[in-house]
This record gives structure tokens, sequence and C-alpha cells, in this order.
């Protein structure tokens, strides 16, 4: 008959799919691999009657071919209108409805049937061995999966599990998992078999799906005689499945059917590799056949993870470190006709494989959409799309279509539609207004250019002129009573020191380079302890020369340059030290802060070692704490000789900067930070201009007549 050659052509057509490999979707495909070694068995006696009572309520679907190990496969191939059981008579004399065959699920015993054949018909695999195959049907039920399952797994023609013969044959794996229940099923059942039997009853070989696969694919009968079929069409065997719809059978390999014949291969492989091992350490059962009693379920799977190998369509098969198949997939456009029929379109591919970023690759203008989409991508029906600046939230209890919009966060963007989620911006860029793109960042520090800096800057430099023009004015008049009596020599060092602390300030100013980074402290650390040692050495100086006055008094031998010189170098020394310290551990150098202020780059001196900092800082203040006490003590001695109450006041103006200036420092950003310190610098370097150098100044200038020394004699007396 025709269809007999139609049925041959089935075999023919699944080569011809694998050879041109037209793949459709590649589903995900449950391999179950049963333990290898043996249970209990009942006899070992090759003669024993392994034949008992028959199945009371058979499956009616199976297909079965022998050989000496077996794979097993349940499938869910048609599905019963009227399956309830309800216990009231023995379920063997039920009367049960013909099943409705799914028709287009037939290619996938095909497909294993077939891999079975080329595996067989392969010299290079195996000795004298064969690989079999029973499919059992399930009926998309639940207990007949667990029934189809325990029958792979149990006696001839009884469920009777771990029932087992000597003669019986080895049942190796099982294929399944079209549908997901179906293999949960599966799974329950072959989880409880810690050492299942694979019993192998002698059944006669046969297709028993094929009879209602061409009954209903091509709406016809083969059993003339039966009354319920009077009213079809009687098959003739002319019929082709070539003209059969797409819906009903495809003739190309389906993504599950191209599955199915990878697992078969899969196995086929390990078992190969087993049968090589055993060769290589001659480990060989009887002649040459494949002794796989040895191998345990964990052994199995070893070999099953290190599989690697090429199938009939070109594709390397092989497992990854997570056991999962390492596969791609075929984006599939299924193109309809008004008839009925369809064919599938291959328009891109997802391939694991790719280099990062094109694993995914669409050919849109391949894609033909349905008329009811007006051929544009659909959209959700849910809610509006997600506009750049927003993310997608899904909504909670909803279809997954379904989400909100929500800002993106501080410092994220989000550039696309339908972002997922936003993302944050390089260091250099922050996020507009919008959140829809990154923009540069603003670069600021402290420049000469702003109103800010042009002040501070005008401000240094005029003091600046103030401090020369007072050194100017010591220098003019050297040689008067109220100059000299006060050691001219520290005069004119601790002007010196105050005129560089004021232009000190300006490497502040201006965009941080590596030298005014690396100079900038230490220049200012060093000169102001200049100035502070200077101040300190006058007002030591006052107080061992009104000492020495006193008749009889010892102090007469520390009166003099040498003393006040000594105080002034080692104050300096000392801090000079701790600078070179800090310049040869961790010096500063130039820092970008980016996160601090959003949307600006801060430019900025980073301190290197902050210990060091805070020691230079420390030295001044133990400098400026010693003159204050000095200076407080000696505040009342006679005015006319005595400097000491203008330094206390002029200490005290100093340390009152410097104790303002910590806090004030530490709470303040960028370019705020920078002026904070110059500030502090300028107004106690002033403080100590004015309160010292102002009334001698008055002094000379518009009081000559009491810079005399006959002034200064009756003062003393």
């Amino acid at each position: 008959m025709q269809m007999n050659k139609e049925y041959e052509a089935i075999d023919e057509n699944v080569a011809i799919s694998l050879r041109r490999g037209s793949l459709a979707t590649r589903m995900l495909l449950k391999l179950m691999l049963l333990p290898m070694f043996p249970g209990p068995r009942v006899s070992e006696m090759n003669s024993i009657n392994c034949t008992i009572f028959n199945d009371p309520f058979p499956i009616p679907h199976k297909f079965y071919r022998s050989g000496g190990f077996f794979i097993g496969g349940v499938e869910s191939q048609a599905a019963f209108t009227n399956s309830l059981l309800l216990f009231t008579e023995h379920p063997a004399r039920m009367v049960i409805d013909d099943p409705a065959f799914l028709t287009k699920y037939y290619q996938h015993l095909l497909a294993l049937a077939y891999a079975i054949k080329e595996i067989n018909e392969k010299p290079n695999f195996f000795s004298n061995v064969s690989l079999g195959f029973y499919i059992l049907n399930t009926y998309i039920l639940g207990r007949m999966t667990y029934k189809a399952t325990l029958n792979l797994l149990s006696a001839q023609q009884m469920l009777v599990p771990n029932f087992s013969c000597a003669t019986q044959k080895k049942l190796i794996a099982l294929i399944g998992g079209l549908v997901s229940d179906v293999t949960a099923n599966i799974a329950t059942i072959l989880n409880i078999y810690k050492t299942p039997q694979t019993v192998r009853p002698s059944w006669d070989g046969g297709d028993d799906f094929i009879q209602d696969f061409w009954e209903q694919a091509f709406s016809c009968s083969l059993k003339a005689s039966n009354k319920d079929e009077a009213s079809k069409k009687t098959c003739t065997g002319e019929e082709k499945l070539e003209n059969l719809s797409g819906i009903l059978f495809e003739m190309a390999m389906t993504g599950h059917s191209y599955n199915v014949y990878n697992a078969v291969h899969l196995v086929a492989h390990v078992l190969n590799d087993i049968h090589l091992l055993n060769s290589k350490h001659k480990r060989v059962v009887g002649k040459g056949r494949l002794d796989i009693q040895n191998f345990q379920t964990p052994q199995f799977h070893l070999f099953l993870r290190t599989i690697w190998f090429n199938n009939s369509a070109g594709d390397i098969v092989h497992f990854d470190e997570y056991n999962e198949l390492v596969t791609g997939f075929d984006v599939t456009n299924w193109v309809t006709f008004p008839n009925g029929s369809f064919v599938r379109v291959v328009v891109g591919r997802l391939d694991p494989h790719s280099p990062p970023g094109q694993e995914l690759s669409l050919n849109d203008a391949q894609i033909v959409w349905h008329s009811h989409f007006n051929q544009v991508l659909p959209l959700s029906g849910c809610n509006d799309p997600c506009h750049p600046g927003y993310s997608k939230r899904k909504k909670e209890g909803q279809q997954f279509c379904c989400y909100d919009c929500y800002p993106c966060p501080e410092g994220m963007f989000s550039d696309q539609m339908d972002m997922e989620a936003c993302v944050k911006c390089p260091d250099d860029l922050y996020p507009s207004r919008e959140k829809n793109q990154c923009i540069h960042k603003h670069i600021i520090y402290l420049s000469f250019k702003e109103l800010l800096g042009m002040v501070l800057a005008v401000l240094a430099i005029s003091l600046s002129v103030v401090t020369v023009l007072v050194l100017g004015t010591f220098i003019r008049h050297k040689k008067t009573p109220i100059v000299k009596a006060n050691n001219r020599s520290l005069t004119y060092v601790l002007l010196v020191s105050l005129l560089l602390c004021f232009l000190c300030s300006l490497l502040f100013i201006g965009e941080p380079g590596k030298v005014t980074c690396l100079i900038r402290q230490v220049i200012f650390g060093i000169v102001f302890s200049l100035a502070l040692s200077s101040v300190l050495a006058k007002t030591i100086t006052v107080v061992v020369a009104f000492m020495a006055t006193k008749p009889g008094s010892r102090m007469r031998k520390w009166v003099g340059k040498k003393m006040s010189w000594s105080i002034v170098l080692s104050g300096t020394l000392i801090q000079a030290a701790i600078c070179v310290l800090w310049l040869s551990t961790s010096p500063p150098f130039p820092d970008q802060d980016m996160h601090s202020v959003s949307g600006k780059i801060i430019l900025g001196c980073d301190e290197g070692s902050v210990a060091m900092f805070y020691c230079v800082m420390g030295y001044m203040g133990f400098l400026a704490i010693v003159s204050l006490t000095v200076a407080f003590l000696a505040r009342k001695l006679p005015d006319s000789f005595n400097e000491a109450k203008f330094i206390t006041f002029s200490m005290l103006v100093f340390c009152s900067v410097w104790l303002s200036f910590f806090p004030t420092y530490l709470s303040t950003k960028g370019e705020s930070m920078v002026a904070v310190e110059i500030f502090s610098i300028l107004s106690s370097s002033a403080g100590l201009l004015g309160c010292i150098f102002s009334p001698k100044c008055y002094i000379i200038l518009l009081r000559p007549e009491l810079n005399k020394r006959e002034h200064l004699i009756t003062i003393l007396q």
C-alpha cells in the first residue's frame, strides 16, 4: 500500500531534515539516565519462567524495536476525552472513547526511531550490540505517566516493580519532556529508584501509533468493518504526507524532534565511550559485548559531561559546567496562510557562543507580521512604554507585561525606551536633568578669573604691599629708639616672614599642578613657623632684658642676639624637618574629586598623609600657644619699653583664627575649602602685622616726639 511507502518516507525525511539543517526553535529536553548498576535479582537461572499474569489495564499505544540495550520513551501522542475511573467495575471492562491523536507530535517518535536506526548502522559504534527502543503513551494524564514509567521499570506483561529476570535486557535511558507536567511525573518515579530494575519483556515489535496517526491526519478509516467508522471515508493508501497541512504534520524536523535525536546520540556516545574504556583496560564481558554492569550512575553522568561531538546537521553537541546542553536557538517566524497552512522562516538566532552583546541577531526585513499587527512591532496592551529617564518595575500580581515606570535615581540614567534598569554614568559624566543622557561634568577649582579668587588675590597682594611699606619705614628709621628697643634684626625677620606668608597664599589659587601641590603646604608651614618663632624670640627677649636690669641679676649673660637667633633657628628647623619627612614618605599630589559635588569635578591637592598635615598644623599651634603664654606673663612690664601686650593681643587673634579654621575647613568642599585656608592665612598674618606694628608705625610717623631716648629713660625711671 502507498501508506507503507509513506511510512518509510517519514524516516527518510528525518534524515533529509538533519542534512539540510532545517531546525526550528530548540526546546528544553529532559534526558533521564537510569543508574547503571544492578539491583537484587529474583533468580540468576536462565531457565526461569519470567512470564506472569497479563496486565488487566494495558497501555494501548506503544512503539517497540528489539535490541541488546533499550532507550525508553514516554510521549504524549494521544489523549482520551473520557478517562474518568469510577471504581465501580474492573478497569479492563470499562468502555473508553477513542483517543484524540496529536498528529503533529508523531514526528518525535520517528526522530527517536531514526536516531536508533542511524546508530545501529554505524560500524564504529559498539561491538556485537544493537540499540532498541520502547515508547509508551501517557495520554497527558498523571496516572498514565506513572504507569508508563513503571512499566518500563517492571516485569514482563505485569506491573511488578523491581522484578527482574536474567534473560531480560537493559533499559539504559528514558527520554521525555515535551510537557512539563509529564517530565515532573517521570522524575518523581525515577527518583524513588535508587537501584531500579531495568527489566525488558519480550514484546512483539511494532508501532501502535501509526494507525491512529494515519486515520486522524487524513480523516479516513482503516477499519472499514467498524460501524462507528462508517461515516468516514476509507483510507486508500494513496495519501501523501506532503499534502498535509503544517498544523497536522511537518515534513521538516521540528525543534523538539531535533532534541530527541540529539538525546539518543548522547546516550549512544556515552555507551560507546564506556565500551572503549572497557576495551582499553581489558574489562570486556563475553565476546566483546558491552559491559555496563560495573558502571554506576555518577560515573555515567561523568561520561555524559565530557561528551563532545558533531551531529548529522553539523552542530556541536556538548554540556557546559552547569550540566546544561550548550546550544543556540533559532528565532522562527510562523507565516500563516488563509487555508490554515504555515511555513517556518528563520529570521534570527540566539547564540551563546557569540561575542558579548552579539548573542541575539535579528533580520527585521524577513519578519512577516500578521495583519492584525499592522506590520509593526506589537505593543503591550497593559500600559504605555517607559520613556528614557525611567526604568520598568513589574506590578506585583499582574501579567509580566504590566509594569510601572519609575524615574531613574540620582546619578543614574536610561537612554532607551522600556529599559529594565537605569545605569550609572561614567565617573567623568553625570545625568542630565531629564536623566536620559550623560553629559560632561564641569571642572572647578579656585581660579584667578573667578570673583572669589580675584578678591583673595587682591587682598594678598595689598597686604604684601603694606608689609613692604612697614618694612621700608623701619629700615628708614632703623636708628630711632623704638626700632632699636626690641631687637631690630628680629623685627626685620618677622616682617619678611609675614610678607612671605601673604605671598604664599597665592600658591593656593589657580589650577592645582604637581609642583604647586608639592610645595604650597610646605612653604606655608615653614614660613609661618619662622614668623611664630620670631614672635616668641621677641617676647622672650623682652622678658630677659627686663629681668637683666635688676641689680645682681644673673640674666645679663643671656641678653644679646645669640639667644634670639637660637630660638628662631631651632623653631624653624624643627618644622622644616617635619616637612622633609612628609615629602619623603607621602607627599601631596594633584587629585580629582568626582563624587563630592553632583555634576562637577573638583580639582585639588590630596595631602598624601593627613597625619603629617596635622603634624605641621599642630606644631604651629604649639609655637602660638607658647608665644601667647610668655607674652601674657610679660604684659605688665613698662609700656614704653614693652611690646608684650601687643604680642599677647596678636596671638589671641592668631589662635582664634586657626581654631575656627579646622571645623570650617572640614565642613566645606571644593574651591570653598581652599578659600577657607587662604582666608585663615591672610587674616592671621594680618593680625600679627596690625597688632604688633601699627602702634610703632603710629609713633614713628605721627608722634615722632615720643620716639626719643630721653622719653624712654623717663618712662623707665
